[in-house]
């Protein structure tokens, strides 16, 4: 599979006609790929990665990221073998482990997740080669299964896995066992410097060099000419990601005076005065240093900061309404493009 240099993050802010129209757009302007969202209860990512395959040629899709306690493993070697007759080489497999609240909302106890992450990579793997699989690990137990393709390319499907990771021991499990990280967003480059390291780190422990692990990143694309209404726009999510994960913000640099702050105004569930006034307490400087807010020159600015830091494919997620201007934003210049 070519390298991705461009790419878009569908999520669920927009209408999925529009966004299929806007994947047509990307990719005739040269963007490389689209990662879908399946991590909350939205729009299945699996549903839209199909619809995406059909309405494009060329466009690489994957999933940023499929939670693993959703789908059986044999499920998802069956459901991206699938998407590859669709669309042979334009499907990666994105895998995460979910994040609470949401997951004991539905039930899902996340006990173990680094070993319950190794088993289901390990299994998906050996079902991509068509062969048959018996496997007993602590979270999957299959015995004697394959991918049966009755009509169709029955070859093994060189479909690469990635692992959406956060933390330092995931992101270690991801070098060692994944062909690719999903970088996660509203962090800083010195986060990204970290978790590279802590990639490299995975990876020697099976003679894998960093070069080998691919590292898109989600980057959270707040654009408009109108500076101020796109520092707020981010702003809004700034908030929202101080108030549910304020240890990835103090990862990012974010200090605990303004994390203190922020949760005394907020409640839970906030009301939009609470998010009102802790925007109000969030400078523009917290703003830019975990997302690639305001003016087109700034954004790909900010873009080129992560790709420094170590991201391989910016994965844009445009806040706005529209997304054209970040589309046209990124293809008019190749100022951004890494050498």
């Amino acid at each position: 599979m070519p390298p991705q240099t461009l790419a878009l993050y569908m999520q669920d802010k927009h209408p999925i006609r529009y966004e299929l129209e806007i994947a047509r757009e990307a990719e005739a302007r040269g963007f490389d790929a689209i990662w879908q969202a399946d991590t909350r209860l939205a729009r299945d990512g699996i549903v839209m990665m199909s619809a995406f395959l059909t309405a494009t040629q060329k466009l690489v899709l994957g999933t940023g990221v499929l939670p693993i306690w959703t789908r059986n493993p044999a499920v998802i070697a069956a459901t991206f073998s699938t998407m590859y007759e669709l669309a042979p080489d334009r499907v990666i497999c994105g895998l995460g482990a979910w994040w609470e609240p949401i997951s004991a909302q539905v039930g899902v106890k996340r006990e173990r997740p680094l070993q319950a992450m190794r088993e289901y990579v390990e299994v998906i793997r050996a079902l991509f080669t068509m062969r048959e699989v018996t496997y007993h690990g602590d979270f999957v137990n299959v015995e004697g299964i394959k991918l049966d393709i009755i009509h169709g390319d029955d070859r093994p499907r060189p479909i690469p896995i990635y692992i959406g990771a956060t933390g330092p021991k995931m992101l270690e499990l991801t070098g060692e066992i994944a062909d690719g990280c999903v970088l996660n967003y509203m962090v800083s480059t010195a986060y990204i410097r970290e978790a590279c390291a802590l990639l490299e780190t995975g990876a020697a422990r099976v003679g894998k060099s960093l070069a080998q692990i691919d590292r898109p990143q989600l980057i959270v694309c707040s654009l408009s000419e109108d500076r101020e209404a796109a520092l707020n726009e981010a702003r809004e999510l700034v908030v929202q990601y101080l108030a549910q994960e304020p240890h990835i913000m103090k990862a990012s640099g974010v200090s605990q005076e303004l994390l203190d702050a922020v949760h005394q105004v907020l409640g839970w569930p906030a009301t939009k005065e609470q998010v009102r006034k802790a925007m109000a307490l969030v400078p523009d400087d917290v703003v830019q240093m975990i997302t690639a807010a305001g003016t087109a020159e700034e954004c790909r600015a900010k873009v080129r900061e992560y790709m420094e830091a170590g991201c391989t494919c910016p994965i844009l997620y445009p806040l706005m309404p529209d997304i054209r201007p970040v589309i046209e934003a990124f293809t008019d210049s190749d100022e951004w493009r890494p050498v």
